[in-house]
């Protein structure tokens, strides 16, 4: 069984930047060579308002999408519905880990209530087109990687967040039905605490050149 929290990846370590580098908005070039995501349970208020979120919706909408089937779908949860999100959260865990420990438990109940502004994606494919399903699955990371570009934009920080409950269909079952899935949960508000950098990896092993041999 997956960890309810998000699971890292491994990166090479590069030298970091100071904080006050992250998202810097002086120019476009600026800021996609210092963006930086920002971790939830850092996240305080002000968050964006639900007009803000709107504009950052329909900023997000600017993504590739082959075949103009928009295959993504967005549900804002409200403040005031946190406790209801944390209950179907922690009902879908026990119902497949019945023995689940309290900090497990607990650390559900936190990742429901964090940040000011949680916004829940869903790839939702269109079967029936002939555009392949994989595309459609890139088109929406794409288009969390907008949200995240756009809530920048505005001057909070954002994260896109997977863990447990974005594999869990009983979870995903109170947003929305099969085929959909969870792509993320993406967590918008203000830092309470300097962004500090994450490791990445070397670019050497990111970009080569073709080499191409003769006769193959």
């Amino acid at each position: 069984m997956l960890n309810p929290l998000a699971i890292a990846l491994p990166h090479s370590k590069v030298a970091g930047m100071s904080e006050s580098q992250f998202n810097d908005m002086s120019s476009l070039s600026a800021y996609f060579s210092t963006r930086r995501s920002g971790r939830p349970r850092n996240m305080i208020s002000p968050g964006p308002s639900d007009a803000q979120i709107e504009q950052l919706v329909a900023t997000a909408m600017r993504t590739p999408d082959h075949g103009k089937l928009a295959p993504w779908r967005v549900i804002s949860v409200a403040s005031d519905q946190r406790d209801q999100l944390a209950d179907g959260v922690k009902s879908a865990y026990l119902k497949e880990k019945p023995d689940a420990g309290r900090l497990e438990l607990e650390g559900l109940d936190a990742m429901a209530h964090e940040a000011p502004a949680l916004l829940i994606l869903l790839s939702v494919p269109v079967e029936s087109s002939k555009i392949p399903l994989w595309e459609q699955e890139l088109s929406c990371g794409a288009f969390a990687m907008n949200l995240l570009h756009a809530a920048h934009a505005m001057g909070f920080v954002g994260g896109w967040i997977t863990g447990w409950p974005a594999y869990s269909a009983d979870v995903r079952n109170l947003f929305a039905a099969a085929p959909a899935k969870i792509a993320g949960f993406i967590y918008l508000g203000s830092s309470n605490t300097p962004l500090q950098e994450r490791p990445r990896p070397e670019l050497s092993s990111v970009l080569s050149k073709w080499v191409h041999e003769a006769g193959h």
